[in-house]
């Protein structure tokens, strides 16, 4: 109840949900219905008349082919107008009349205003400008995690991937707790944008229990991130420590009902249930933003790591009763099975005539034995033309 009271507090700035909406409405019908997507431009509408959302009300009329009403628009730029003015004088009252904590504070409206009806370009330069008025490091950091949520509201890598450097560079320098564990949350959700799972799955369970960025996502979709990242990249073994078991996880999990069937199906080898979950947890994958375009390697992967964790167990398996297991059928196990084989992602053949898939585990004595022969032969070529450069 109070992280639910905490969230409705949270200010936003910018607010991620509106670039959801957007994305939302762009999709097919039979993914996003015409009625839902009726409503969330309904809300999109709301919330940029509220605002007087230029910047975003043009962006947002040419995603999703709006006819642009120039009357709106022109009413917006005259508020905006107004706003802009006030704001201005309210820097310039605070530079003639208090100190610099005002001024700062002032500036940083600014900022806040731009951010607010979608001035990329114009928000980042204010905040710049905050920055270099900011003396205290926990609130130029402050400065710049808004930075890194301008730049994931716009998915503009060169901010985020700047403004994330420079925060850890502040964090090494000296910072509270609250937000070296809030920029965590920043990093592993980049990172997860960007399809680096595994990285995003240990920064996601590194803040697990310390969790407070509150102003970048909802607590429900943090454990949801967390829990997706940590299916497809853990052992089984610490699957079951950090996830399974984890209390902050188990509290919510149950609100999500085919991520949990899907990370314990996997956990406890019952397949059939497994891949009927993976299916809804990747439909869920499509409808998100940030999620949509890795979507189908994900459930590539957690089809690997599936079939990988069956083989394991046994030296062949009939191909029939494998397919039984997964609940889909002989032939398109085949395939599957052929594909990876192919690719080097299982280690197994099939046996066409008996029906079996046999194991055919690689020899580590006999990799170890090349890899050391290949690194004899790498420090030979060195000594040579250390040996050619000391005789001249």
């Amino acid at each position: 109840m109070q992280m639910q009271i905490d969230e409705e507090k949270v200010v936003k700035f910018p607010n991620l949900d509106y670039q959801q909406w957007v994305f939302l409405c762009k999709q097919p019908d039979d993914v996003v219905s015409k009625q839902e997507k009726t409503d969330l431009q309904n809300k999109l509408m709301e919330i940029i008349k509220a605002d007087n959302m230029t910047n975003f009300y043009q962006y947002v009329s040419d995603e999703l082919k709006w006819n642009v009403d120039k009357a709106l628009l022109e009413e917006f730029k005259t508020k905006n107008a107004e706003t802009l003015k006030k704001l201005e004088e309210g820097i310039a009252n605070a530079k003639e009349n208090f100190g610099e904590s005002e001024v700062r504070e002032a500036q940083l409206a600014k900022a806040h205003f731009y951010a607010t009806i979608g001035d990329k370009e114009n928000a980042i330069k204010e905040y710049k400008a905050t920055e270099t008025l900011t003396v205290g490091a926990g609130q130029k950091l402050d400065v710049v995690l808004t930075q890194i949520r301008v730049g994931l509201f716009w998915m503009d890598h060169d901010i985020i991937s700047r403004h994330l450097e420079v925060a850890k560079g502040m964090i090494d320098a000296g910072s509270d707790w609250d937000r070296k564990n809030r920029l965590k949350v920043y990093e592993a959700v980049y990172l997860m944008s960007t399809r680096k799972f595994k990285e995003a799955a240990t920064v996601f369970l590194e803040t697990i229990a310390t969790f407070t960025a509150l102003e970048l996502l909802d607590y429900d979709t943090y454990i949801f991130y967390t829990v997706l990242m940590a299916v497809v990249s853990l052992d089984r073994v610490t699957l079951k420590s950090k996830v399974l078991n984890a209390p902050e996880i188990l509290q919510v999990i149950d609100k999500m009902p085919d991520l949990k069937t899907l990370m314990q199906s996997l956990y406890s080898c019952n397949y059939g249930p497994f891949f009927k979950s993976l299916v809804s947890v990747t439909e869920q994958m499509s409808k998100n933003r940030l999620l949509h375009a890795h979507a189908g390697y994900y459930c590539k992967e957690l089809r690997v790591k599936g079939y990988a964790q069956l083989l394991e167990s046994y030296k062949s398996v009939q191909l029939n009763s494998m397919a039984k297991a997964f609940g889909i059928s002989a032939e398109f196990l085949d395939k599957e099975i052929s594909r990876f084989i192919a690719s080097g992602r299982l280690h197994c053949k099939i046996d066409k005539v008996a029906g079996i898939i046999e194991t055919t585990r690689p020899d580590s004595k006999n990799s170890q034995y090349m890899e050391t022969i290949k690194q004899g032969d790498a420090l030979l070529n060195r000594i040579q033309k250390l040996s050619r450069v000391i005789n001249l």
